[in-house]
């Protein structure tokens, strides 16, 4: 389970969040919603301990993040925003390095490898150097990494991004396979169709602050319209409308 409490964080001038709670849950896949900009990416390194936040917490299976960062990071598998091969490893070399990261060695090691091989297809590409991989290719080896070594929380920054149907299809059912399998499943993703086929629970964020959260019924049905995605429009439109009034009042004061 990951936990976010009013989380906040700037760069120079820039406020990439600013005030950002939700928890994802076990068993569950729980999505980050909203445009380009909106704090997804932030957010989600946060979580993942790859920056320091400003203000607020976040907690992974109980463990706070900035105070025991490594165990913390243990208990996640990141996928991130850019897969980072290194071109001139093998599938497999890969996942000896990142296994070795996370303390695997011996028969574990190679048992852990053997089951991502089996669950993830990679047989194929398992002794291949990276260099020349398709982007499904390369989708399926950042995966592997991240679920490499069965952590119990997996975050995803829009993993679906450049990938074809038949491989959006793929990582659909591995990641419905790790939600079944009692995973804490956390994406982000600005892709209704993408968001409404996973998502047990919807975050909806716009300018760093989180406007909505609940299933995509649920969404749906507060905003009265007829799919996620004018839902979406509408409720990120009340909070725009809602910073717009008090900046018209606070200049007016």
């Amino acid at each position: 389970m990951i936990i976010v409490k009013e989380l906040a964080k700037a760069y120079g001038d820039v406020q990439a969040v600013k005030s950002v709670s939700f928890t994802a849950g076990d068993a569950s896949i729980t999505t980050l919603l909203g445009a380009n900009g909106s704090g997804k990416t932030t957010t989600l390194r946060a979580i993942s301990g790859l920056l320091k936040t400003d203000k607020g917490s976040v907690t992974v299976d109980g463990l706070t993040v900035a105070e025991d960062t490594m165990a913390a990071q243990r208990r996640l598998g990141v996928f991130p925003d850019s897969f980072g091969l290194y071109v001139r490893l093998t599938t497999r070399e890969h996942l000896e390095y990142f296994a070795e990261l996370h303390g695997l060695t011996g028969s574990a090691l190679t048992t852990a490898i053997d089951k991502v091989t089996e669950t993830l297809n990679l047989s194929d590409i398992l002794d291949r150097r990276t260099e020349g991989f398709s982007q499904g290719q390369r989708m399926k080896v950042a995966l592997a990494r991240a679920i490499l070594h069965k952590p119990s929380n997996i975050v995803l920054d829009e993993p679906t991004r450049g990938l074809d149907v038949m491989n959006i299809r793929l990582l659909r059912s591995i990641l419905l396979d790790l939600k079944a399998a009692g995973h804490c499943v956390l994406l982000s993703s600005h892709v209704m169709a993408e968001v409404e086929a996973l998502s047990d629970h919807v975050v909806m964020m716009a300018d760093g602050v989180v406007c909505a959260e609940g299933s995509p019924g649920e969404l749906v049905a507060r905003a009265q319209q007829p799919n996620l995605e004018e839902a979406f429009v509408v409720l990120t439109g009340q909070k725009e409308k809602l910073d717009h009034k008090e900046n018209t009042e606070g200049k007016a004061a």
